[in-house]
């Protein structure tokens, strides 16, 4: 879902596919978890969801999105800080970023009429507005550009510095308002609508943990613009492995200091506001810290283990995670499901998962290859028209 910035392909232009592999690992990771999670949702009987089993898949499938947002923020902020080392002018990278984060809000919009047609005439109206993954994943890269615009210093280095402040403290404010956003502080004045996208809110009277309004979500692609522009630094291209080693040590210590704050007698929110499992500041650091933790094992894998050895269908399906979300959806959860909705065991409902995953594997294969053939020709279209003018 979060292709849109297009980091491992540029890296493998200048020679950095070891480098940055790791973040099309990552994302094909989120798009396994993202399966999964889907599958047995949709297909599972009730016994089946009454295991331990169907516990642990929900409980992984709360990865996959933040996943996908805190990616989008590190992809912004490499794109970004190649486009300043080139001279690029900032209103030119801003307008880059922001009219990108357009395309994917745009896309997400889509994506809810797509779904609306096909589920006529039982989808409600309303979910035309639903306030999800895509919206807010464009609406953060618009953010991003709009950050990114504001820390602009002159020269690469500097900025990147600002833009490293100004995104965790961005960040923090963030986690920080939620709480307050989803209850006392409710802008109710806002339509539906609108509230929606503060809170989650959509229809219901009061906000919804499974949708994505920008409080907190958008925390996550602060937190990995901030890394981003980290990870881009002359320190991260000569002591790599021990910067990564550190964000995971970083990843580890946040997920000690969420159980902390959270036992802590004194606390910033009263009874009524404080939830920890859905938008406390402690929930939020520790799924940072779970995010920083699986970076540096990606990371790990991607330079000391097997992820590069060979074809990866991990890093095929992060290339192309986009497609692969949007298409898997209605082989799921749509009027073309794969397999009876609410009706399978957990082994039928296995196959299904492995069916998918393949499927997704060799529709993103189709997408790479169509993608460098239309590249190729691009390429060769001028020469012809060159040699007839000089024949000529």
């Amino acid at each position: 879902m979060a292709d849109q910035i297009h980091v491992a392909r540029a890296g493998a232009a200048a020679g950095q596919l070891g480098r940055l592999a790791y973040i099309d690992w990552m994302r094909g990771l989120a798009c396994v978890l993202m399966f999964q999670t889907h599958c047995y949702n949709s297909w599972l009987n009730s016994d089946a969801r009454k295991t331990e089993f169907y516990g642990w898949s929900q409980l992984l499938g709360t990865l996959p999105a933040p996943l996908f947002i805190f990616l989008a923020g590190i992809s912004s902020a490499m794109a970004t800080q190649r486009l300043r080392e080139k001279g690029v002018a900032r209103n030119a990278i801003a307008r880059t970023t922001i009219l990108r984060g357009a395309e994917i809000y745009g896309l997400g919009l889509l994506f809810r009429v797509q779904e609306f047609v096909l589920g006529f005439p039982i989808s409600p109206w309303t979910d035309l507005l639903r306030v999800d993954v895509l919206n807010i994943l464009g609406l953060s890269m618009m953010l991003m550009g709009a950050l990114c615009w504001a820390t602009d210093a002159g020269t690469p280095e500097k900025s990147r510095r600002r833009a490293i402040a100004a995104g965790l403290v961005a960040a923090a404010l963030a986690a920080v308002m939620a709480p307050w956003l989803w209850t006392t502080l409710r802008p109710r004045w806002l339509p539906w609508p609108l509230e929606s996208y503060i809170n989650g809110v959509h229809v219901y009277g009061h906000p919804q943990p499974w949708l994505f309004p920008l409080f907190p979500w958008v925390a996550f692609a602060l937190v990995g613009l901030a890394l981003g522009f980290l990870l881009f630094s002359d320190f991260a291209k000569k002591k790599e492995a021990w910067l990564f080693a550190a964000v995971g040590g970083a990843g580890v210590t946040a997920c000690g200091l969420s159980l902390a704050l959270d036992a802590a007698p004194v606390r910033l929110y009263s009874s009524e506001i404080y939830d920890y499992w859905h938008t406390s500041p402690e929930f939020f650091l520790m799924r940072c810290g779970v995010l920083l933790v699986l970076l540096f094992l990606v990371y790990a894998w991607c330079r000391w283990g097997w992820a590069q050895k060979g074809f990866s269908p991990i890093i095929q399906l992060g290339n192309t995670s986009l497609l692969v979300y949007w298409v898997h959806i209605e082989f799921v959860y749509g009027r073309f499901s794969i397999l009876p909705k609410g009706r399978c065991s957990i082994l039928e409902s296995t196959a299904g998962l492995l069916a998918i995953f393949l499927a997704m594997v060799a529709l993103s294969l189709l997408r790479t290859r169509w993608k460098k053939r239309k590249a190729k020709a691009l390429r060769a279209g001028p020469a012809p028209a060159a040699a007839t003018a000089e024949s000529g």
